[in-house]
């Protein structure tokens, strides 16, 4: 590339020096493709004032102390004409950039540059010494001018700074700035993201107010991710309708629920140093229709023990449709060594039943106690009345007959609770309970029997069965069924999980600020189109592990 060109060029009468000394130099012919057959020069405007253009760049920093440092580095390169101390160069970088006054300087020009852009009226008129317009949103707070140029609240209390601590005169922020989404994180940030309270008592102790910060300041904190992992709330869904198996109509436990209670410690013999003892727990069945009970004792819980108890149960209540309990070790190892059809919340697909068993279990996800509430609910109220009892009767001496003996009497009176509202209507005097349909008895025997004829007996005892029988299901129906209907809590619908959200996983034995993170892999969708289960990856050290969890174990921490 040539800057200034070859000489002839430059001389008067061009055409006789080409026929004199430069007879030998060739014309660019009009078809060169080298040369360009017209040149254009294009103009670049943008539109808007200068203000609004450095407020724009400062949108694209995520916290105040960069941007100040970002500020300070730059007006130190541009204001340098002469080389410093720490260089000999003019346009350079060096540590005096970065000293107090340059990032009190930087700091004063941005706060400036925002509230060029958002109170421009409001700045010319006191410049010019006129009042501010009255539609103006800070004209309650009296604004004036410093001597920096800054906006700061007036008011009637600037004698007062004589004897407080704090800036009666803050400057003013807008609130629709990013720099005062910058000012809250950092100040947030700064007084280890506690409320809105402390949080703006800060940023004010500081001589900043911020319009409208109440809002603004709730908004940043809703949104902090420290503030989720240190105070989030747990996902949760709209409550999930009622399965098909405790609302269809059948005979007594043929669809239970299961699960274990206890240990009480027992006598298992006399020695002459004192007794020997062994623990004991109970293997609770409810019927999920009627809200029968059945308890059977057991002495481990191991995968046999458990078996021997569902043979006994089985062979007392007969066979069992579907089974439905959690995902304790006893229940997965008796599923697996009976090869029963057993449906994983993973695998939602409904596998064949066993050929010689009509019989399937259901197990709930890991660490879920409330999908089976109800039969949770009933070891509850088992516990509650085997308490009273071994308050009565004493702990001392408690043998496995006479442990056994108690839980008989416990299903006896669990069985004949009242499932509904008891009625003061004298004429409706029976009441709803499931040993109405389990022991087909409402009350007492009468105090003497007539003398009935042997087939009129029999005919007469079959109609009271079935009277009993459909009592029973009349008054479920009518009565019961409508108690059922309300949902008591999760009654709105909220967002379902997704691939890729970022949670926290509740550990039970470590404190909230050692909670794992968690990634979504997969989602688990209910029948109704909501998640209430996903999956998902932990990563522990150099250990990554998947886990199926409900949604009520979860922070949720960023969405996908």
């Amino acid at each position: 590339m040539w800057l200034r060109g070859p000489a002839f060029l430059r001389e008067d009468n061009l055409s006789t020096t080409l026929v004199g000394e430069h007879q030998n130099f060739a014309f660019i012919l009009d078809d060169d493709k080298e040369v360009r057959p017209m040149v254009e020069v294009n103009k670049t405007s943008v539109e808007g004032d200068s203000c609004d253009l450095v407020v724009s760049r400062l949108e694209r920093y995520l916290q105040l102390t960069k941007l100040v440092h970002s500020i300070a580095i730059l007006r130190h390169i541009l204001v340098t004409k002469n080389p410093c101390e720490h260089s000999t160069r003019r346009w350079h970088y060096c540590p005096k950039s970065l000293d107090l006054n340059s990032l009190k300087a930087a700091e004063m020009f941005i706060l400036k540059e925002v509230q060029k852009s958002e109170f421009r009226v409001e700045i010319e008129s006191l410049n010019k010494g006129k009042p501010i317009p009255k539609n103006s949103s800070i004209i309650a707070s009296a604004p004036f001018l410093d001597s920096n140029g800054l906006l700061r609240v007036g008011g009637r209390i600037g004698i007062a700074q004589k004897f407080v601590s704090f800036d009666v005169h803050p400057i003013i922020i807008p609130k629709k700035s990013h720099v005062a989404t910058l000012l809250i994180r950092h100040f947030h940030d700064s007084v280890f993201h506690q409320g809105r309270r402390i949080t703006e008592d800060k940023i004010r102790s500081l001589g900043f107010c911020i319009i409208g910060a109440k809002r603004l300041i709730a908004s940043e904190i809703h949104r902090c991710i420290t503030c989720r992992r240190l105070r989030g709330s747990f996902c949760n869904q709209k409550m999930a309708n009622l399965p098909v198996d405790r609302l269809t109509q059948g005979p007594p436990f043929t669809f239970v629920g299961v699960d274990t209670f206890g240990p009480w410690d027992v006598t298992t013999r006399r020695t002459r140093g004192g007794v020997a003892t062994s623990k004991r727990w109970a293997v609770l069945f409810t019927c999920l229709v009627s809200r029968g009970i059945h308890i059977e004792l057991v002495e481990e819980l191991s995968t046999s023990s458990f078996i021997n108890a569902l043979r006994r149960f089985l062979s007392v209540r007969g066979p069992v449709r579907q089974f439905r309990s959690d995902r304790g070790t006893n229940f997965v190892g008796a599923v697996n060594e009976l090869q029963m059809v057993h449906q994983f919340v993973e695998k939602p697909t409904v596998q064949k039943f066993l050929q010689d068993k009509d019989c399937s279990w259901l197990f709930n996800p890991p660490h879920a106690s409330h999908f089976g509430g109800v039969w949770e609910r009933m070891v509850g109220v088992t516990r509650t009345i085997l308490d009273g009892i071994l308050l009565r009767d004493g702990m001392k001496g408690l043998t496995h007959e006479t442990l056994s003996t108690f839980l008989s009497e416990v299903c006896a009176i669990v069985n004949s609770r009242p499932l509904t509202e008891i009625s003061e209507d004298a004429s409706d005097p029976s009441v709803l309970t499931p040993a109405m349909i389990l022991t087909q008895k409402t009350g007492h025997l009468p105090e003497s029997l007539p003398t009935i004829d042997p087939k009129e007996l029999y005919k007469s005892q079959w109609r009271y069965v079935q009277a009993l029988a459909a009592e029973f299901w009349r008054k479920w129906e009518r009565e019961y069924l409508s108690v059922l209907q309300t949902r008591r809590k999760w009654t709105s619908d909220e967002r379902s999980l997704k691939e890729g959200d970022v949670l926290m996983l509740k550990e039970a034995e470590n404190l909230r600020n050692q909670w794992p993170l968690a990634l979504v892999t997969k989602t688990f969708t209910s029948v109704d189109g909501r998640v209430r289960e996903v999956e998902v990856r932990v990563v522990k050290g150099d250990t990554v592990s998947v886990y199926v969890r409900p949604i009520h174990k979860l922070v949720p921490l960023v969405f996908s």
